[in-house]
């Protein structure tokens, strides 16, 4: 038996809390932005690639090695 064990650890917590959908800015090596909105938080899965879908039914995939920082904020229409 392996000592490693499948575990279901919410890694988004701090994501979550701001809600159902967010917008993040991803700012990238070499200095070029990106903004996303309308992502649905629950969609967020992390590898060599961070993959989310966004309500417009886009599926994004970006390759992590890339990335020097991201914004996240409420989705302004997930704001009650």
């Amino acid at each position: 038996m392996s000592e490693y064990k499948s575990s279901d650890s919410d890694l988004q917590s701090s994501i979550k809390q701001q809600g159902k959908y967010v917008t993040q800015i991803f700012h990238f090596v070499g200095g070029e932005k990106r903004t996303y909105d309308g992502i649905d938080v629950e969609s967020i899965r992390q590898g060599q690639f961070t993959k989310f879908n966004c309500k417009n039914g886009a599926l994004v995939l970006i390759n992590d090695k890339n990335v020097l920082m991201i914004e996240v904020f409420e989705d302004k229409e997930d704001v009650q």
